[in-house]
C-alpha cells in the first residue's frame, strides 16, 4: 500500500474522530451506553483545541505523505475536500485561538445538553418501571 493512500486513511480516520467528539452525543443521547466511549473523544478533542495542541494524527498523517514524496496537501479528492474541515485556514490565523476555543466551548455545551437529555430520560424511565412494578 501506497503512503499516500495511508496518509488519506489516517486523513479520513481523523475527520470520522472529529466528527465522532463534536456529535457523539447525538448517539449517547438516544443510546447512553455509548457515552463510555464518547466521553474519552469528547474530553481529548476539547484538550487539543483548548490546549491548542496538535492531535497525534496530524504528524502521522504529514509523515506519511513525506515518506510519500509529497510536500503538502494537495492533489486528491480527499485532501482537497476534506482537508479545510480538518485544517481550516481560519483557525490557524492570528484569531483562530479565540474560535478554537469557542468552538471547543461550544462542542461542550451541544454534547452536556446530549448527556443531560439522556440522562433525564434514564432517570425517567427508571422511575416508570418502579412505578409500574
Amino acid at each position: 500500500m501506497s503512503y499516500r493512500l495511508l496518509a488519506d486513511a489516517v486523513l479520513l480516520l481523523h475527520l470520522a474522530f472529529v466528527l465522532w467528539a463534536a456529535a457523539g452525543g447525538l448517539l449517547v443521547w438516544r443510546r447512553p451506553r455509548w457515552g463510555w466511549l464518547h466521553l474519552p473523544a469528547l474530553a481529548w478533542g476539547a484538550y487539543v483545541l483548548l490546549a491548542g495542541r496538535p492531535c497525534p494524527l496530524t504528524p502521522l498523517e504529514n509523515r506519511l505523505r513525506a515518506l510519500g514524496g509529497e510536500a503538502g496537501y494537495g492533489g486528491s479528492f480527499i485532501e482537497h475536500y476534506l482537508l479545510v474541515l480538518i485544517y481550516p485556514d481560519w483557525a490557524q490565523a492570528a484569531s483562530g485561538r479565540v474560535w478554537q476555543v469557542a468552538i471547543a466551548a461550544s462542542v461542550l455545551a451541544i454534547n452536556a445538553l446530549c448527556y443531560a437529555a439522556a440522562w433525564r430520560r434514564n432517570r425517567a424511565g427508571q422511575r416508570a418501571s418502579r412505578l409500574g412494578s
